[in-house]
């Protein structure tokens, strides 16, 4: 294989650390995400002249890697607390922070994908539907599910027990 164009290489090595992290907030396990991050820029890599006239690479890359996760055949499966560390979460909360990864681990791929990218990315609906292919108002539909889906877990869970 030859070797990639010194463009694409900056691209990854300046986007390597947010497309981890953001891989781990999709997957739970860190394992599953650098597979998920590897395929993501394999295919990347394939595409790398799309990618580099692109108006905004970063973007690209962020866009190929959670149509990979969306992609992926395997069922999710619960996400032992333990190995998710975002790096981003104030380490004073750490019974809270446990309790939200429990409860994404249970949304489906999608909304965990939109609730992401809307608050750990802060992106704006509609980039999150060009990331994910969608329409805006399916963003909204699907976020709204999934915070629906959270409230219910939450007021579900006996008073003073973590979910």
């Amino acid at each position: 294989m030859p070797h990639p164009a010194p463009d694409f290489d900056a691209l990854v090595d300046a986007r390597a650390t947010s497309l981890l992290r953001l891989a781990l907030l999709l997957t739970g396990r860190r394992p599953d995400a650098e597979d998920l991050l590897q395929s993501a820029l394999l295919r990347a890599y394939t595409q790398r002249a799309r990618v580099l006239a692109a108006d905004a690479p970063g973007a690209y890359l962020r866009r190929i890697l959670v149509n990979e996760h969306l992609r992926a055949v395997a069922r999710p499966r619960p996400i032992p607390v333990a190995e998710v560390d975002p790096g981003h979460v104030d380490p004073q909360l750490p019974e809270e922070r446990d309790a939200v990864w429990r409860l994404l681990a249970t949304l489906p791929r999608q909304q965990r994908a939109v609730l992401v990218l809307r608050y750990y990315e802060g992106l704006a609906d509609a980039e999150i539907g060009e990331v994910l292919g969608i329409r805006p108002g399916t963003v909204r539909s699907t976020a709204h599910r999934g915070l629906i889906a959270l409230r219910t877990q939450l007021t579900a869970a006996p008073e003073g027990a973590a979910p």
